[in-house]
């Protein structure tokens, strides 16, 4: 890629919609937990304070008594004295510094937790629509962000502040013509704080969201390499990323640009203070209306003025940027999951698995995927779904764990809607094992007992060796001890489903959900799947979205789904004679598979 970049269009940047101050507030809540520390790091501040306006004073002082009045003893023990301020000064500022870290540190822990437990909490059309890049940016960069701003930002800010009106009382009192030719342009230097503030924050926010752009397409690049790689994209994946971060940096660049202006500016406006002081001061001391040490101290105060309007300039981006930061986080935290406990759910006792949908529709969006389906389901009864891609089969199975809620009509299990009983309660009775099962980068022992808390040593192998994975767990390194990669990639995919049906079996639940997606793997890999799913499936009710003969054959209830409907349903035999489609499918899909395997 060369030098040079491609212009892109930059959006115009709109105002946002939650003001600031609104955010802030709800930021600073935060910090209630841990008000000790805060109070100590204010009062240190405070004291501070009140240092930075004495040692001027104690200057001015050393300077018109010592030095000016030739009195070299009070001039050696001022300076021991005021070197003892610097040092107490310096001890304060630890404290301040190290008091407001751990609390803004504690800041950021709770709204990482937060965030964490509530994206674990939101439903999966949340997921659906969200981009994992994004939402790791906030997880981790807003939270920073506004770490900082409950931490030293705000910190800097009131120092400033109050430094700010101390000194000009303080300097009008010493000399209010002097103190008002320099103060004269305080208000000129706030205005253009506030102004560079109100630009840059909605600026600062389309930063963050191109920054997530560009997390979300590295997530994927990683997660996805072995696919960039098996279809020769490399090249494609690299120039799509740098498109991204064109219009990144042209978004930066404007952000430096702005700030690259801004703070030259407000230096020049305060080094005007400066200038009136010399000019000013210089001829009131030739009038003899005022002393050496009084210039000195109008030049030191002048000096810790100056000092906080550079952290302004500074500070100000910061404070916009964790707004921007707020409103990210805020706006996550705030969504309400479409699925939750509804008000009146009880946990659910032991159930036996009987289910019944009652004209159950389901959307997504505009577009339905199922309508008015009815069925019953007995307990310890299996029921294959077949059906084409989009025909509704995978939404049927997960709107019984609630993975979504049906759009109309409910789904009873002994009887009782399960929109009445606790999540936790529900999905703790429901197991399942899916095509491409997810594993954990940690053990295989870890990954068998994810979801049983009180899962025995001898619990997980026996749930192994009903799930034939016992053996090739045993022979591998450290045996049950052995870490497998990230998502399983160290794994066949015969050996992920068995470790998935080993996870399923120890939970022991009393409804399955299983895609019985085996036509990928070799004759004998099969064999022991087909024998891991006869153990699992054994007096439990079983749903499957079947793709093998054997599967159908041993069902219960066969289901044909087309178009979001329920075409056909009833058992092999009578499928056979009753069902051009299930005919049509058996014959096409299901015996064709069964001969070439």
């Amino acid at each position: 890629m060369t030098a040079e970049k491609t212009a892109f269009p930059l959006p115009k940047i709109q105002p946002t919609t939650v003001p600031l101050l609104h955010l802030l507030w709800r930021v600073y809540g935060y910090l209630r937990p841990y008000w000790k520390q805060t109070l100590g790091a204010y009062a240190s501040l405070l004291v501070i304070l009140g240092l930075n306006t004495l040692i001027p004073q104690f200057i001015r002082w050393i300077i018109d008594t010592g030095v000016e009045g030739n009195q070299p003893n009070v001039l050696t023990w001022s300076v021991l004295a005021l070197l003892g301020l610097t040092l107490v000064k310096g001890v304060l500022n630890y404290f301040e510094g190290t008091l407001s870290e751990v609390a803004s540190q504690n800041v950021a822990f709770d709204l990482r937790n937060a965030i964490q437990k509530k994206l674990t909490q939101l439903s999966f059309s949340f997921h659906d629509q969200s981009e994992t890049g994004e939402l790791l940016s906030r997880a981790v960069q807003d939270v920073e962000r506004i770490r900082f701003l409950t931490g030293r930002a705000t910190i800097r800010i009131l120092d400033g502040a109050l430094l700010l009106m101390v000194t000009a009382i303080v300097m009008l009192v010493m000399d209010w013509k002097l103190g008002l030719l320099v103060l004269v342009t305080m208000p000129v230097l706030v205005y253009r704080a506030l102004h560079f503030g109100s630009r840059f924050r909605p600026l600062s926010l389309l930063v963050q969201k191109q920054l997530a752009i560009l997390t979300t397409a590295v997530e994927q690049n990683l997660r996805g390499m072995r696919e960039v790689k098996a279809y020769v994209q490399e090249d494609a994946e690299i120039e799509r990323f740098d498109h991204e971060n064109d219009r990144w940096f042209e978004l930066s660049a404007r952000s430096a640009q702005m700030q690259a202006v801004n703070l030259p500016l407000l230096f020049l406006i305060a080094n005007m203070g400066t200038v009136a002081i010399i000019l000013y001061g210089g001829r009131q001391v030739i009038l003899g209306q005022l002393t050496i040490g009084e210039i000195i101290a109008f030049i030191t105060y002048l000096g810790q003025l100056i000092e906080p309007v550079r952290r302004l300039g500074m500070i100000i981006p910061a404070v916009t940027i964790a707004g921007s930061a707020a409103e990210r986080i805020f706006d996550t935290l705030d969504t309400v999951s479409e699925v939750r406990d509804l008000s009146g759910a009880v946990p659910v006792g032991e159930i036996k698995g009987d289910v019944v949908f009652e004209a159950v529709s389901f959307s997504y969006g505009a577009k339905k995927v199922l309508d008015e389906i009815n069925f019953s389901v007995r307990a310890g009864q299996t029921v294959a779904l077949l059906g084409s891609t989009g025909s509704g089969k995978s939404t049927i199975i997960s709107l019984i764990p609630r993975f979504y809620d049906p759009t109309a009509g409910r789904i009873l299990i002994d009887g009782s809607d399960i929109r009445k009983a606790t999540l936790h309660s529900l999905r703790s009775q429901i197991g399942i094992v899916m095509q491409d099962a997810t594993l954990f980068a940690g053990s295989f022992r870890e990954n068998i007992a994810f979801g049983s808390e009180t899962a025995t040593e001898d619990d997980i192998v026996n749930a192994a060796q009903a799930a034939q994975a016992h053996e090739f767990i045993v022979r591998s390194q450290q045996g049950y001890d052995t870490r497998i990669g990230e998502r399983g990639v160290t794994l066949s995919g015969g050996q992920r489903q068995r470790l998935a049906i080993a996870r399923a079996l120890l939970l022991d639940p009393k409804i399955l959900i299983l895609d019985d997606a085996t036509a990928s793997v070799d004759a004998e890999t099969e064999h022991l799947i087909q024998l891991a799913f006869q153990n699992l499936i054994r007096g439990r009710t079983t749903f499957v979205i079947a793709h093998r003969l054997s599967t159908v054959r041993n069902a219960d209830l066969i289901m044909v789904m087309e178009k979001g409907r329920i075409s056909a349903s009833g058992t092999h035999e009578t499928l056979l004679n009753s069902s051009r489609l299930y005919s049509e499918i058996f014959n096409r899909q299901l015996v064709r598979k069964e001969t070439l395997s």
